[in-house]
């Protein structure tokens, strides 16, 4: 039946299809429909470029007068680097806003609903609201608390192990799995990991998908400014890449850093990098959303302080056993069980030969 769910699903599929590469804008969809019939759809392509109303006006053209939009997130009513959607819907002459969700973003919040209804057209609001809000999870929860949406990322044996006693990773997971990793990086503002694995491992922390995909801002946690100037982080330059120090790190191997046209250097205040403060200034930066691919430590002390809002575990069909080898919270933990930290599994899925698991703070009743 073609209904305004039908309509609004539609949109939703065109929204899905731009995830992570709008940021720092939301995925937006919208369809028009005049008489039974779709005579226009859109989606937000890019930052800077035209929302996804005004593709799908633009496309319905004479045809969008006295008909319908169905829109993902509530229609802009402010001036930016486009102007606001709310007036091309008013004067296109449309009749009716099916709206799935408000707009967090304080610059709209309500002001696009209540423009386009003082004007006479009429406008309903919250249709798939849910399907709405979950496709621009990381977007809400940035502009309504003001923080990185952290998402942290392991891979492990079915015993739980993410290293072999020597330290060796590769490769515990499939290569499926690892695929579904390089789309979570393209889905994310930035990418975290420790020294350590730059040090071990050398990675480029690109997004790496079978049609390209979009590298996320790479961010290295280093105290003491240890990496090496030849690192591969350093060296690629197809990703913005930032290096976290205290503030006894080496001034010299600063400037030398600083060099590099595509990274910077962070140096906080304090004498070790402080997870508090460095998700701070990524607020300030408007990296809303943040892939952690860290080691033990770095997992562990994200953890510790209760500072992620996913963990995305794949389990590989493997036994690695070992005194010496690495869980992935392998560091800090309490001394009872009692005082462990809950969470509460949100799906689970198979992925080639592995598992994956997606876990997310468990939220306390009342």
């Amino acid at each position: 039946m073609r209904d305004k769910q039908f309509y609004m699903h539609h949109a939703l599929e065109l929204a899905r299809l731009t995830i992570g590469q709008t940021r720092p804008n939301p995925s937006v969809g919208a369809v028009v429909v005049k008489d039974g019939r779709v005579v226009g759809t859109g989606t937000h392509m890019t930052a800077g470029e035209p929302h996804a109303e005004v593709f799908a006006l633009q496309q319905a053209g004479e045809q969008a007068r006295g008909a319908e939009i169905y829109v993902t997130l509530e229609p802009c009513a402010h001036y930016g680097k486009t102007p606001p959607c709310s007036k091309a819907i008013i004067d296109y002459g449309i009749k009716k806003v099916y709206v799935a969700t408000l707009d967090p973003n304080p610059k709209v919040a309500g002001k696009g609903v209540e423009w386009i209804r003082s004007e006479g057209i009429d406008v309903e609001v919250g249709v798939l609201e849910e399907e709405a809000q979950e496709i621009n999870k990381m977007f809400f929860y940035y502009m309504k608390t003001r923080k990185p949406y952290i998402t942290l990322k392991t891979a492990v044996s079915l015993d739980g192990k993410m290293t072999a006693n020597s330290g060796d990773s590769k490769w515990i997971t499939s290569d499926q799995s690892r695929l579904d990793v390089h789309l979570n990086r393209h889905r994310h503002d930035a990418i975290l990991v420790g020294s350590e694995t730059v040090l071990r491992d050398d990675p480029l922390l690109t997004t790496r998908l079978p049609h390209g995909g979009i590298n996320p801002t790479r961010i290295v946690l280093d105290t003491h400014l240890s990496i090496p100037l030849e690192a591969k982080l350093l060296s690629n330059p197809d990703a913005k890449t930032i290096v976290v120090c205290g503030k006894h790190a080496d001034t010299t191997k600063e400037e030398a850093i600083n060099q590099i046209n595509h990274v910077q250097v962070w140096r906080l205040e304090s004498e070790r990098v402080e997870l508090a403060a460095l998700l701070e200034r990524m607020a300030e930066e408007q990296l809303m959303s943040l892939y952690v691919e860290g080691g033990s430590t770095i997992h562990s002390a994200f953890i510790q302080h209760q500072l992620f809002n996913e963990i995305h575990l794949y389990m590989a069909p493997k036994l690695i056993g070992g005194a010496m080898s690495k869980a992935f919270y392998n560091q800090f933990g309490f001394e009872e069980v009692k005082d462990s930290i809950h969470v509460e599994f949100d799906s689970i899925e198979q992925i080639g030969k592995d598992i994956k698991i997606i876990a997310k703070p468990q939220v306390e009743e009342g």
